[in-house]
């Protein structure tokens, strides 16, 4: 999948994966490959930014924890970041019917 697909989608799809859960960073970012059925294989470059972005926003809490004696952030969906989530859920849904209208074969 090309990166400029994902170009303001990405807080989208990162806030509905820790929707289930806290996760930490690399968890996220397995869960978004396993969700996309592999066609997402994102670096840590791209995830790491947008988790700290999301944090900064009010949307996600951190907070660490340690897992076999290594420490990680831990990121949970905070209220405001479900209230977002929402809203660009709908903001997609809208965009994606546009979208098929115009891709769609003409009749």
């Amino acid at each position: 999948m090309k990166a400029d697909a994902l170009r303001g989608h990405l807080d989208a799809m990162i806030l509905s994966t820790v929707e289930g859960g806290p996760l930490h960073g690399y968890a996220i970012i397995e869960a978004l490959a396993v969700r996309s059925g592999g066609a997402l294989d994102l670096p840590t470059g791209t995830v790491y930014p947008a988790l700290r972005r999301l944090e900064a926003a009010g949307y996600l809490a951190s907070a660490w924890s340690s897992d076999s004696g290594r420490k990680r952030r831990t990121y949970r969906l905070s209220r405001s970041g479900a209230k977002a989530l929402a809203a660009m859920r709908g903001e997609w849904e809208s965009f994606a019917e546009v979208v098929t209208s115009v891709l769609r074969p003409a009749r």
